[in-house]
């Protein structure tokens, strides 16, 4: 029997017959599956012991031992794996504790072909909601509202012109540009326009992660890979499988990283963390980065055929300073999407407001203008927003009775060293207007330094 399924599977069989185990062992490939095919209780012991598998069909009864030992061992080891009852000795006892075990499925023998086909197609499509629903939470955390891309200038019909063409490919994708110009909000854009759009998008800012939890942030882990791994995980790769991987800060990547990456792009394989098998996803990568990738390259700290692998196509996305004319249509775009609205009347920004938009260097881009129209929204109260609803350190004004709460919040008197290092690192935040490479540069730490101090002040701010 060969049929195509389209939700490929790392399939584990178990079953004493030689001649069952024998056709599946053939026939499992053909409809489109990885399989691991055992013979005995022992040899299925060793392979979940050093593999994960998204689906087990165990038969019950064989020499040598119980298939229930063997699923016993899955819900430890490898908890993700939905397994199947298949067994020519089966009770209504046996049926009752499979429910209560978490069974998939109880099929008695004899089965044929097309029920484990339909079996392994019903658990395929689970999983493949599964990572959806993940994915989506994931976007749910970090959401910047709707994925438009904004402006008529020529910089940016460029950039929709491009995406529009390149979207329905499956070619990788590198978008340049400095830092807030709204990377991310393209790479979306090319998922949304893609055949992908609707399997998940999952979007991760590599210079986020600590150097030691890349490898399993990425492809995962299985139980007690490493100190500390006290569950399996499922990496990105793996639950992007069928949509979009986005790659943010790409240059941040080490060397060891962009190794696995390349070999990713040219094999379509990953490996969680503490097991011996690969296994194939099919994921688009997307990346991005406001780092010269050559400049990288020259230096010896970036491989450059990782360069030639994420770049088939590359999409510059203009600073805003360079596109000024999209300024009032973004900024009434940031004013609607702040008071949760559609639209916003074109009037609710003075004239005068807008000279002054159309006249600033926007050093942190479309991010740094989000934040600008967040104050000042608050500042108007909803209604007609002026130069004097912006902040005072872009246009020089003091409102009336007003303050500057990032520069109070400076000057309050520290009590420890923390808090005076706590306050320095947000006052250059809030001066870079939350760029944080910016930041992390002009106080001389690294990137990484920079969000685990961050997340640290969170923590404590929380603890109370």
């Amino acid at each position: 029997m060969s049929q195509s399924n389209k939700h490929k599977l790392r399939v584990l069989f178990v079953d004493d017959d030689e001649s069952i185990a024998g056709l599946l062992e053939s026939e499992l490939p053909r409809m489109g599956h990885d399989a691991t095919v055992c013979r005995s209780p022992s040899e299925a012991a060793d392979a979940v012991a050093s593999n994960s598998f998204d689906a087990a069909i165990i038969d019950l009864r064989m020499p040598g031992g119980s298939g229930w030992d063997i699923i016993e061992k899955l819900r430890d080891e490898s908890p993700d794996t939905e397994y199947v009852i298949s067994t020519g000795h089966g009770s209504m006892d046996d049926a009752i504790r499979a429910i209560r075990m978490g069974a998939y499925d109880f099929l008695p023998k004899p089965v044929s072909l097309f029920e484990i086909s339909a079996v392994l197609q019903r658990i395929g499509e689970k999983k493949a909601l599964t990572n959806k629903n993940k994915a989506l939470t994931s976007r749910l955390q970090q959401v910047e509202g709707r994925s438009d891309l904004i402006g008529d200038s020529v910089g940016m019909s460029r950039v929709k012109k491009l995406v529009e063409k390149l979207a329905p490919t499956d070619s990788a994708v590198l978008i340049l540009g400095e830092t807030g110009t709204g990377k991310e909000m393209v790479a979306r854009r090319v998922h949304e326009q893609s055949t992908r759009s609707a399997a998940p998008f999952v979007a991760v800012n590599c210079g986020a992660i600590p150097e030691n939890l890349v490898e399993s942030e990425f492809f995962g882990h299985r139980k007690g890979a490493f100190t500390g791994a006290d569950t399996a995980r499922t990496g990105l790769f793996e639950v992007a499988n069928g949509g979009t991987l986005f790659l943010d800060e790409l240059g941040e990547l080490d060397k060891s990283m962009q190794v696995k990456l390349l070999r990713f792009l040219e094999s379509g394989e990953v490996r969680r963390v503490g097991e011996n098998e690969p296994f194939q996803v099919d994921v688009r990568i997307v990346c991005a980065t406001n780092r010269d990738l050559q400049e990288m390259v020259d230096a010896g700290t970036f491989r450059e055929d990782l360069v030639f692998r994420v770049n088939t196509f590359e999409i510059h996305l203009p600073p805003l300073r360079e596109r000024a004319d999209d300024i009032p249509q973004l900024a009434l775009h940031l004013v609607a999407r702040h008071l949760k609205r559609d639209s916003v009347p074109a009037d609710i920004l003075s004239p005068e407001t807008v000279d002054v938009l159309k006249s600033l260097e926007w050093t942190g881009n479309v991010r740094q203008l989000a934040n600008v129209m967040e104050h000042a929204v608050i500042l108007s109260d909803g209604e007609t927003i002026t130069p004097d609803d912006l902040p005072q350190n872009l246009t020089g004004r003091t409102p009336a009775g007003g303050s500057n709460k990032a520069v109070a919040m400076f000057d309050a008197e520290p009590r420890t060293l923390r808090e005076m290092e706590d306050q320095m690192i947000l006052h250059v935040l809030d001066k870079h207007e939350g760029d944080k490479p910016s930041a992390a540069k002009e106080l001389g730490i690294a990137l990484k330094t920079l969000y685990n101090r961050l997340n640290q002040l969170e923590a404590r701010k929380e603890a109370g």
